[in-house]
């Protein structure tokens, strides 16, 4: 794996953290730049800048035997769209400049799920049905993008179509494209095989991913129809995760004593958030439930930071930690370490305050501060893997000029 790129998709990831932890800090005093601005900015480098390019990465690495140049320079590009858009939105929010960064990255998605489709060689089943899956979810959710400007031009930026149109690219942005990519590379380390089992497992993962967006939708466009749709999609992502686990737990590759500790240990916190995700949603089916989602702030983030930082996240650190170019070490230890108890208490918070809004108990005792010190720990563990893979890096190249 090129480490290059990997360390250019952690420094992403470790200004996006900033920008989280500026955005909290924002509560406790004035940061002097419009937060709704800011917000943009910390969603877009977090979702493109880390995830995008990391999972561009892992793509490359894993299932084109013979890279090509164009992909390396198909990388650059889209990062410099990722540092256009990390710069414009910040200042300026949704304007010319900005949605130009925004439809240029789009369009170097478009092209690297063409070269994909083309270069890709693999005798797997499994690889080929899933990751095909993933990228045609890539695109699939950019309709909702394209659908922005003529809602807010006909409707507006307050109508449900809006409203839903971002909801559609952010649905099956997670759901779709994130989550099953990174399935892909997870069964690919395993070698998991083609199977009934399997074949199972996939139609599952795509109906449940599909009919799930129902629940977006009955937040902006309520329909009688809408609950009974999520709630089948919820039931086949019950069903879909037993087969995840039934098709994961034979498999030799799976051995603990194979990996390290550490790989070990992010594998397990990935897989506990998984389940965790899907619990949240079979919640969902309950009425009460999903208006209290949809009206508490806090319930909203804290979900989807249990996706992105969690089963995402966890998944990409494991793979990276897995890497030929890191090395147990105490500082690995304490920056992994550091994120996850970051992420845990963060959410924790996160939940305990949102209960307290739902029964009108009031604001958690310095909450805020607490949120803002406890979000500290999140870029200090990027920033210290970051540091770590830098550093082994330089130790690599030292000693392969001396021997």
């Amino acid at each position: 794996m090129p480490k290059k790129l990997v360390v250019i998709c952690l420094i992403n990831f470790l200004i996006a953290a900033v920008m989280g932890l500026a955005l909290r800090f924002s509560f406790i005093e004035p940061i002097g730049l419009n937060y709704r601005f800011l917000t943009h900015a910390h969603s877009h480098v977090a979702m493109l800048g880390w995830v995008y390019l990391m999972l561009f990465t892992l793509c490359v690495h894993y299932f084109i035997p013979n890279e090509t140049k164009v992909f390396n320079r198909l990388f650059w590009l889209t990062e410099f769209a990722v540092v256009g858009m990390m710069i414009s939105f910040p200042i300026l929010g949704y304007a010319a400049m900005s949605i130009a960064f925004s439809t240029l990255h789009i369009f170097c998605s478009y092209y690297f799920a063409h070269l994909i489709w083309k270069h890709l060689k693999t005798d797997s089943t499994v690889t080929e049905k899933l990751l095909k899956s993933s990228l045609l979810f890539m695109m699939v959710s950019t309709i909702g993008v394209w659908c922005l400007g003529p809602a807010v031009s006909m409707l507006g930026s307050t109508s449900a179509f809006y409203h839903i149109a971002i909801q559609f690219f952010l649905h099956f942005q997670f759901n779709g494209w994130f989550l099953i990519a990174v399935i892909t590379v997870f069964f690919h380390l395993l070698k998991v095989e083609d199977s009934k089992l399997f074949r199972q497992f996939y139609r599952l993962l795509i109906a449940s991913a599909i009919l799930t967006f129902a629940l977006p939708i009955q937040w902006f466009a309520p329909h009688i129809s809408l609950p009974w749709i999520n709630g089948v999609g919820v039931v086949l992502q019950v069903l879909m995760l037993y087969k995840f686990f039934q098709l994961i737990k034979p498999n030799p590759y799976l051995a603990w004593h194979k990996e390290s500790k550490l790989v070990t240990y992010m594998y397990g916190f990935a897989l506990v958030c998984f389940i965790l995700k899907a619990l949240c949603q079979t919640v969902s089916i309950l009425p009460e439930f999903s208006a209290v989602v949809y009206n508490h702030r806090n319930f909203v983030i804290g979900f989807i930071h249990l996706i992105m930082l969690g089963v995402i996240s966890g998944f990409l650190f494991a793979f990276i930690i897995k890497s030929n170019f890191l090395s147990s070490s105490k500082t690995l230890n304490f920056g992994v370490y550091s994120f996850l108890l970051g992420f845990v208490l963060t959410e924790v918070l996160l939940l305990i305050q949102g209960i307290m809004f739902y029964f009108g108990t009031g604001i958690l005792p310095h909450y805020y501060l607490l949120l803002f010190l406890f979000s500290i720990l999140l870029p200090l563990g990027i920033g210290v893997l970051l540091f770590t893979i830098i550093k082994h890096k330089n130790y690599a190249t030292k000693t392969a000029k001396t021997t």
